[in-house]
C-alpha cells in the first residue's frame, strides 16, 4: 500500500505542471478512478479541506489521502511521492532557466504551457462545480443545489468585484449556507 501511494503521488507530482489546481484532476483520476481509495463525494470533501488548510492544495491532498488509506506512514509516502518530482524538476529548471533565460526558445516553451494550465484548472473547477451543484457530471435541474449555487455566485462576486478577503469570504459563505439551510430546510 505504501509503495502504491508513493508511486501514485509521484505520477501526480510529476505531471502537475502549473500548480495545485492542475493536480486536482490528476489526483481524482488516481484516488477515485484508478485505485478507488476515495469516493467522489469524499474526494470533493478532500478538495474543500485541502483548499481551506494552510499550504499547497496538492501536498495537503496527498497527506489527507495517505492518512486515510495507510495512516501516518501513508501520509509520509504520499507526500514524499508528491514533492519529489517538484524538488528535482524545479532544481533542474532553475539551473536551466538561469543558464538559458535569454534564448527565445525558453520564452516560447513557457508561453506554450500557459493555455494548457488554464485548461487543466478549468477542467478541475467544472468537475467539482458539477458534483457540488448538480450532484454529478450529468446535470439534472431536479438535483441542483440552488442554495450552493447562490452562495458560490455570491462568493465569486465578493472575491472578484468587491475584492473581499478570501478567508473571510470562505467563513461568511459557510455561515450563510449553514444558516440558510437551517432556515429553508429545518429538521
Amino acid at each position: 500500500m505504501l509503495a502504491e501511494l508513493f508511486f501514485s503521488f509521484l505520477q501526480i507530482g510529476l505531471f502537475s505542471v502549473g500548480g495545485g489546481y492542475v493536480a486536482i484532476p490528476l489526483i481524482r483520476q488516481q484516488v477515485v478512478e484508478t485505485n478507488s481509495w476515495l469516493t467522489m463525494a469524499v474526494f470533493n470533501d478532500l478538495v474543500t479541506i485541502a483548499e481551506m488548510t494552510p499550504g499547497p492544495i496538492g501536498i495537503n491532498a496527498a497527506t489527507f489521502v495517505g492518512v486515510r488509506t495507510a495512516g501516518l506512514p501513508g501520509a509520509v509516502a504520499a507526500s514524499l511521492g508528491f514533492v519529489l518530482p517538484s524538488l528535482v524538476i524545479t532544481s533542474l529548471l532553475g539551473w536551466a532557466y538561469y543558464r538559458y533565460r535569454k534564448l527565445e526558445m525558453m520564452r516560447s516553451i513557457l508561453g506554450g504551457l500557459r493555455p494548457v494550465v488554464v485548461a487543466l484548472i478549468a477542467s478541475a473547477a467544472l468537475g467539482i462545480a458539477a458534483q457540488v451543484l448538480f450532484g454529478g457530471l450529468a446535470p439534472l435541474l431536479g438535483n441542483t443545489d440552488w442554495l450552493a449555487l447562490a452562495v458560490m455566485l455570491g462568493a465569486f462576486l465578493a472575491l472578484r468585484l468587491l475584492k473581499w478577503n478570501p478567508i473571510l469570504t470562505m467563513l461568511l459563505s459557510g455561515v450563510v449556507y449553514t444558516v440558510s439551510s437551517l432556515i429553508l430546510f429545518p429538521g
